[in-house]
């Protein structure tokens, strides 16, 4: 009998586990029998065999030529042989490019964990890094099963592409005489006829701008969240808000479609996710920390704040710079062609917006408090990179680095006044990077874009003008996306947020808390030999917060 007593937790674990790889198996089974694919094409005829050259060419001026060129018969290809090679070989750059950007952005999970980790306490590092890792897994995971499906699968044809329609499948209403999209309805588990290398590509590079988002809350919500309810949220994230938002957005949804159905500009626009990434990640963080609560020892009796400063700069100034680096995938690769030479643009408007950003950061800081303090200047350039997101590819140079100077400050003050006046505990300032400046940028495309770009964008003529060149519609199409963004995301993630709480809660104890995330939650000290051995009592009351001895000079360490 107590062998079986003994015996019976492993024994559960392991029913779960098949149970719950039996509901994916069946799941998935379902989805491919609902869907059948298209039978494979024929394969293409191989082109010939290049004679190999009789001599050296360093400088790859004569290798290949006629013979490359796929044809019937090898070195006569005809028009249309040579046409349809152009083709593919056009489609093949787009599909390349988009991956590669993809990869980049995927880099940018490093930055964020170690932006976030440097700026919280040595006693959560474990934790808050592993939070950072695990949403990679958890939100792919979770986009692959129906997100993707929800948010592209009625987006229509994916033009730089290959022109594939295959994600056709969006289900609308129909209000006022017009048609307005709400969520897709196919690509679920990439089953079916989405098994296919145009739907794979946009799904890569998709899901590492999903996980972006749902990184963004596990800064604003460290050193007090329990792992268990984090995985809930990585799930609830990747499958449900933010493929809903952004299906309206750029999957063809209601939003998109402001242009055609009402005439405002071309819809609400967001190039490369100012409002459908950066926003929704700094508004679910808002209503995820105002649930959670402040730090221990965050705020006074008198509602004044105590500073918690994070315990590694140099850690968060190099993840800074990762993920400076990664944006040069998310803004130039958001054409999903690398034959679209606006990428030229696109990229240094990126880099100006983000130096611009840093510079006015610092100035603001060491004009107001006399010094010019490394982590605004941090948060000043990845507040310049969020704003610029989405009006990258419509605006001059000008006008990109006026908007991220005008990022760099507006950080610093939100820092402040979400931290003092609205008393939410951020320990990195996430709300008002991504939040704040996510709307910011989106409004900005609104006013500053100058009709040089972007033809024929959400299906209407015409290029994106802004306010200031004579597109007062296009200002108003970014204001109604704004508000449908904070009030949908905040509004679902707060009722999830404070559900869960009032079911299994959200908060770790206040002996955890103090004594530190990385023993009770992971099981490991992040530095074993500064904290000495992994036991839960061990500095009980020694990692206490204590109040400073003089007044916060600055707000919070920031993302």
């Amino acid at each position: 009998m107590t062998g079986f007593t003994s015996l019976g937790p492993t024994l559960l674990r392991k029913v779960i586990v098949g149970l719950v790889v039996g509901a994916l198996l069946a799941a998935g089974g379902w989805v491919f029998g609902q869907d059948k694919p298209a039978a494979p094409p024929a394969p293409a005829p191989a082109a010939a065999a290049a004679p190999p050259p009789s001599k050296p060419d360093p400088a790859g001026t004569a290798t290949g030529g006629i013979a490359d060129v796929t044809a019937k018969t090898a070195g006569k290809p005809t028009l249309e042989e040579v046409a349809e090679f152009a083709g593919h070989n056009r489609v093949s750059i787009n599909l390349m490019w988009t991956l590669l950007t993809g990869f980049l952005v995927m880099f940018m999970q490093a930055g964020f964990a170690l932006v976030e980790t440097g700026f919280t306490r040595a006693k959560n590092v474990a934790h808050t890094m592993m939070m950072n890792f695990m949403i990679y897994a958890i939100g792919m995971t979770g986009y692959w099963i129906c997100g993707y499906a929800l948010q592209m699968g009625g987006l229509g044809a994916i033009g730089t592409m290959g022109g594939t329609g295959l994600l056709d499948s969006e289900f609308t209403i129909s209000l006022f005489g017009k048609d307005f999209g709400l969520f897709g309805m196919k690509g679920f588990f990439l089953a079916g006829s989405t098994y296919d290398v145009a739907v794979f590509a946009l799904f890569l590079f998709q899901m590492v701008f999903m996980d972006t988002a749902a990184t963004i809350p596990t800064g604003a919500m460290a050193e007090r969240w329990k792992f268990s309810s984090f995985v809930v949220f990585g799930f609830f994230l990747s499958m449900f808000t933010y493929p809903i938002f952004g299906n309206w957005v750029w999957g063809g949804g209601w939003l998109s479609q402001l242009g055609k159905n009402f005439g405002l500009g071309h819809g609400h626009v967001d190039f490369a996710g100012s409002s459908v990434v950066h926003m929704v990640g700094g508004v679910t963080a808002l209503a995820g920390a105002m649930v959670l609560g402040p730090r221990i020892g965050k705020y006074n009796k008198d509602g004044s704040a105590n500073p918690i400063p994070g315990h590694n700069i140099p850690m968060g100034v190099l993840g800074c710079f990762i993920l400076a680096f990664g944006w040069f995938g998310f803004n130039p690769g958001s054409t999903l062609a690398g034959s679209d030479l606006r990428i030229a643009v696109i990229a240094v408007n990126t880099m100006l917006a983000s130096a611009s950003g840093a510079i006015f950061a610092m100035l603001y800081m060491w004009g107001k408090y006399g010094k010019p303090d490394p982590s605004m200047m941090v948060n000043g350039m990845l507040a310049g990179l969020v704003a610029i997101t989405a009006p990258c590819g419509f605006v001059s140079s000008f006008w990109a680095f006026v908007i991220g100077a005008i990022s760099g400050v507006l950080v610093c003050w939100a820092a402040v006044f979400i931290e003092t006046v609205m008393r939410v505990d951020d320990p990195v300032g996430a709300i008002a990077v991504h939040g704040v400046n996510g709307a910011w940028g989106v409004l900005s495309l609104g006013l500053f874009s100058d009709g040089t770009y972007g033809e024929g964008f959400n299906g209407v003529e015409g290029t994106v003008r802004g306010l200031f060149y004579g597109g007062a519609s296009q200002f108003v199409a970014q204001i109604i996306g704004t508000v449908t963004c904070f009030g949908f995301i905040f509004g679902a993630s707060w009722v999830f947020f404070k559900a869960y709480d009032v079911v299994f809660g959200m908060r770790v104890s206040r002996e955890v808390e103090l004594e530190g995330l990385d023993v009770p939650e992971m099981g490991v000290h992040g530095y074993p030999e500064v904290h000495g051995p992994a036991t839960l009592v061990h500095a009980m009351g020694a990692s206490s917060v204590r109040p400073p001895a003089v007044p916060a000079m600055a707000p919070e360490r920031g993302r």
